[in-house]
């Protein structure tokens, strides 16, 4: 606490001061004795987050706000208590940054993508909410040692793919390259202690080399009258884990443990420096970056180039100027500059943020959070490609993108009046994918009916997905409703229901408003544009529609018999029985099943082969059978062991989309071998479909086993 006050009386005006230590005042009276996990009082993790945001350069309505940002969920302090005390500013950031309340949701992946979309939503009122949310996520991982070892991981892998991911792309090195390395601690202890053991021992050899080579540097600075700064940079030790197991080398192999660093004042001393070291060093071939001509989407600026020292090894150098090196270790906190009590981010900036705004854009038309939160992850981890437009400006977009995403990323008008395309000035087809350096030119024609409907199977980017169904949504209003609800009525007489009977108003009331629909014809448009699918909004009124139905048989006395629950399965080849399928083993019209008679639950019907058949009483076993009349659809689990790999969830939801079958839940985990252990819940109508799904499964290439498994 002292040094945190100690550090605010060198950076913070006196009226900023006084306001810190009144919010600390009531940070520390609101929690009280509350402890953390390690037994430490529960105050020491908002100062840390607030130290960590100064380390940034953060202005001090980002430390108040991280003094206080744990204080409306875990303690009896309020919203209007705050904004009383310490005004609307300081409020809004701590309201954005309090940790999520509990949502029921049918799965934890849902739950956390709904997550995700609430805190970009409250970054769409004001950045400093991310990275705040940044500082408490690396301070929770600093202590994150006494959790459980599955929190650990849990909380590891997380971090790993979102939190990290957001960090580099909005520059901020600093708690990147940290984060990383924990992770690698948590997830990989045995490589990182290994890689820890390799870089000590090799550190004292490779300190000699590097600054002899930072002497011959300055010497040549010098000698040319070159002001600037020259020092080495080691290799944090996630970056050498990843460059070992991408490119499958061992530790002796990886050259570059040690970067060497020149800072200069300005960007002609860069260039300059640049041919001083190849006069000087042979550069390796293919090993030079041009980083301040087209900057990464992060806005880092930097030459880099490998060369052949006299001292029998290769060695990265990175040149920079003063200005790039602030942004290159705290990216966007580098250039944070508010107007006095306001929250607007002064100009100066906003280029540096037009990634992350164009993400932001996207919320108000995303189909849902899971949507969101796999497009979050795809625009996180493409590599990037860099476009030429007519102009000679440079666009970056995710590889793999298409002129319609270039078009989108220019205009939404350019977009919807694409008719085609040319490629380093040929016409090519609008499915193309682009390579950095490609000029691109897009045609045009204002008789365009617009943006085709399968243009969303090939566009890369949230962004042009969003436009593109944005246009769907408001030019073509009637013919999405007429189409919606076709697709609905085929669906459900598929699953063997009429949709009216499907469609009563308290059951979408509450499914429009789990999904933000206002009307019913709104519903059905989006599901004519794709901003929703037949198999988000069916299964969960077929759920209502069976739930009524079952409350309206009659109740009878203990003997007597009733209709089976589950249409379709005779026992001892009479229909009228209450019966109802085990969770244990799922059964399925096309299994061999048998009954269980339990007391007061009528009977239970296994597969044959169900393990819990051979611990029951054999004289309670009866016969069962499928009937010809089977108008029920079944719940189904599927264990699938696959690699862990980006958008496997996607392509396991696609599989089960297009053979139209219901997806009900989907859970897992990936374990201390990266393998991906997801169970599935699927609706089908007999075993049939379950064969036909476990062998699309199987030939996703991620995929190494599937089978039918038990409910989780």
């Amino acid at each position: 606490m002292q040094r945190l006050l100690a550090r605010c009386e060198l950076i913070y005006s006196k009226k900023q001061r006084d306001t810190i230590c009144q919010v600390l005042e009531y940070a520390i009276e609101k929690h009280g004795d509350q402890r953390r996990v390690s037994g430490e009082p529960y105050i020491s993790h908002p100062i840390a987050v607030a130290n960590i945001l100064i380390d940034l350069g953060m202005d001090y309505s980002s430390v108040c706000a991280a003094l206080l940002h744990d204080t409306i969920e875990d303690t009896d302090a309020t919203e209007e208590d705050i904004k009383k005390r310490f005004g609307e500013v300081i409020t809004e950031l701590v309201v954005g940054v309090t940790k999520l309340k509990r949502i029921s949701f049918t799965s934890k992946a849902e739950e956390q993508a709904e997550n995700f979309r609430k805190m970009f939503f409250a970054m769409a009122k004001d950045i400093r909410v991310l990275i705040i949310k940044l500082a408490d996520r690396l301070h929770n991982m600093r202590t994150v040692e006494p959790l459980s070892i599955e929190r650990q991981t849990a909380l590891a892998n997380e971090t790993l793919e979102i939190y990290a991911r957001l960090a580099s792309r909005l520059g901020l090195s600093y708690i990147k390259c940290e984060m990383e390395d924990i992770c690698l601690k948590v997830l990989h202890p045995t490589a990182y202690e290994s890689l820890v053991k390799e870089v000590s021992l090799k550190r004292k050899e490779r300190q000699i080399i590097v600054d002899k080579l930072c002497h011959t540097l300055r010497e040549l600075m010098d000698e040319h009258k070159i002001a600037g700064e020259v020092s080495g940079r080691p290799k944090h030790f996630y970056s050498i884990y990843k460059k070992m197991n991408e490119k499958h080398k061992t530790f002796e192999q990886i050259y570059d443990l040690t970067a060497v660093r020149i800072i200069v004042e300005n960007v002609e001393s860069c260039y300059e420096v640049l041919g001083l070291i190849h006069s000087h060093w042979k550069p390796i071939p293919g090993r030079f970056k041009d980083y301040i001509a087209v900057p990464k989407p992060n806005n880092y600026q930097s030459l880099h180039t490998t060369v052949m020292t006299n001292y029998g090894t290769p060695f990265e150098i990175q040149i920079r100027t003063y200005e790039m090196h602030k942004i290159a270790e705290y990216g966007i906190a580098a250039h944070w500059k508010y107007k006095e009590n306001s929250a607007s981010v002064i100009s100066e900036g906003e280029d540096r943020l037009k990634w992350l705004r164009g993400v932001i854009n996207a919320q108000g038309e995303a189909a849902e959070p899971q949507e969101l939160y796999e497009s979050l992850k795809v625009d996180l981890y493409e590599g990037q490609v860099f476009i030429f437009t007519p102009k000679g400006d440079v666009v970056p977009l995710p590889e793999g993108s298409t002129p319609i995403d270039f078009a989108c990323s220019v205009h939404s008008e350019i977009g919807n009046r694409c008719i085609g395309a040319k490629i380093n000035n040929r016409i090519v087809p609008l499915e193309t994918k682009l390579s950095t350096g490609d000029y691109v030119e897009i045609i045009t024609s204002n008789n365009a009916k617009g943006p085709s409907r399968d243009w969303l199977r090939v566009v890369k980017t949230t962004q042009a997905r969003t436009k593109i169904r944005a246009w769907f949504k408001k030019e073509m209003k009637e013919e999405n409703i007429h189409k919606g609800k076709e697709m609905m009525e085929l669906e459900a007489k598929r699953l063997g229901y009429a949709l009216p009977s499907l469609m009563k108003q308290e059951w979408l009331d509450v499914v429009m408003h789990r999904y933000s629909i206002s009307s019913i014809d709104d519903l059905y448009a989006s599901i004519g544009y794709n901003g929703y699918s037949v198999h988000q909004i069916l299964p969960k009124l077929i759920d209502f529609y069976r739930k009524e139905q079952k409350a309206k048989q009659p109740i009878k006395s203990a003997g007597t018999k009733r209709r089976s629950d589950v249409s379709g399965i005779l026992i001892n080849g009479e229909p009228d029985m209450l019966c109802h399928v085990a969770k244990c083993c799922s059964p399925v019209p096309g299994d061999e099943i048998v009954g269980y008679v339990s007391n007061g639950r009528g009977v239970t019907v296994h597969r044959k082969g169900c393990i819990n058949i051979k611990y029951v009483d054999q004289k309670k076993l009866i016969d069962a059978s499928w009937g010809a009349k089977r108008d029920n659809t079944f719940v189904v689990y599927l264990q699938i062991q696959a690699n862990d790999k980006q958008n496997l969830v996607v392509d396991i939801s696609t599989v089960i989309s297009e053979l139209k079958l219901s997806l009900i839940s989907i859970v897992g985990k990936v374990d201390k071998n990266d393998m991906a252990n997801l169970t599935i819940g699927v609706c089908v109508s007999d075993i049939s479909e379950i064969d036909i799904l476990i062998k699309k499964l199987q030939q996703l290439s991620p995929v190494r086993k599937v089978h039918r498994s038990s409910a989780t």
